[in-house]
């Protein structure tokens, strides 16, 4: 399927805000089915880009930035995918293609990711040297670039893929060799673990650890769907608060950690 300039523009202006909301996280633009409802809107191909949208938010359900891990670029996968849909002219018998080359599409764009943020740390350094200059003009206009560079993230490979077409990308794809595409789900797996522990080192107290060991033991019940483990997340936090109000000196003793949970277990 061929699109007219004006189809062009929109979609490297849904591609360019999916990036900057992939940081800003205000109106979810960078969520599978917002960007490609978005995309499939603005080159008339609504319903199977709507089918891919959902299928792949359902995926990207568990990608999440954990500490030091940074998960798979679901902006990147989202508009790429939904881009190659559109011009491969299959319409909801493509949607599956289109899902198989989403997954290596947003593993690949994580090495975006970390290029875009290691520029965006010396973006700071300006920053803080126009703070102590007093020059609040030159601070918004660094914030505003390190923006814009989270939009570029996404619009530029968008505007690749609408320049060359669908096939080579699918090409290049299929071409990766397995040890590349093993090693960087070894690899995510891996950073994603290390995040973990890094926000449990953080959180983990020994009044929220019970807390702790009841989720990861719930979570390894396939029965319970996501909408139970949140109900179940909910309850949790109602107990935790109910006992927080119950807290301090127990039993007439004279304890007091700052935490009113902490208090109660103290005198127990």
């Amino acid at each position: 399927m061929d699109l007219n300039i004006i189809q062009i523009i929109l979609v490297f202006i849904v591609a360019f805000l999916a990036g900057m909301e992939g940081i800003l996280d205000e109106f979810q633009f960078h969520q599978p089915l917002v960007a490609c409802t978005l995309i499939g809107l603005v080159t008339g191909n609504l319903v199977p880009c709507l089918i891919l949208g959902g299928t792949l938010q359902l995926i990207a359900l568990g990608w999440a930035n954990i500490g030091a891990a940074v998960a798979p670029d679901a902006a990147l996968a989202s508009v790429a995918s939904a881009i190659i849909l559109v011009l491969s002219g299959q319409g909801k018998a493509g949607v599956a293609s289109a899902i198989a080359i989403a997954v290596p599409l947003a593993v690949a764009g994580l090495l975006l990711t970390i290029i875009v943020r290691t520029l965006a740390t010396a973006i700071v350094h300006f920053m803080d040297a126009a703070a102590q200059e007093g020059n609040i003009r030159k601070v918004e206009f660094w914030q505003i670039t390190a923006i814009c560079m989270q939009g570029l993230r996404i619009a530029i490979p968008a505007a690749l893929i609408l320049a060359i077409g669908a096939g080579p990308v699918r090409d290049l794809l299929s071409s990766m060799p397995l040890w590349l595409t093993d090693g960087l789900a070894i690899g995510g797996g891996m950073v994603v673990a290390v995040g973990y522990a890094m926000v449990i080192n953080m959180m983990a107290t020994r009044e929220v650890w019970p807390f702790f060991v009841i989720g990861f033991v719930l979570a390894c019940i396939s029965q319970i769907t996501l909408i139970g483990l949140g109900a179940i997340g909910i309850a949790l936090a109602l107990i935790y608060l109910a006992l927080s109000k119950q807290g301090g000196s127990g039993n007439g003793g004279n304890s007091n950690t700052g935490d009113p949970l902490g208090d109660i277990i103290d005198s127990y």
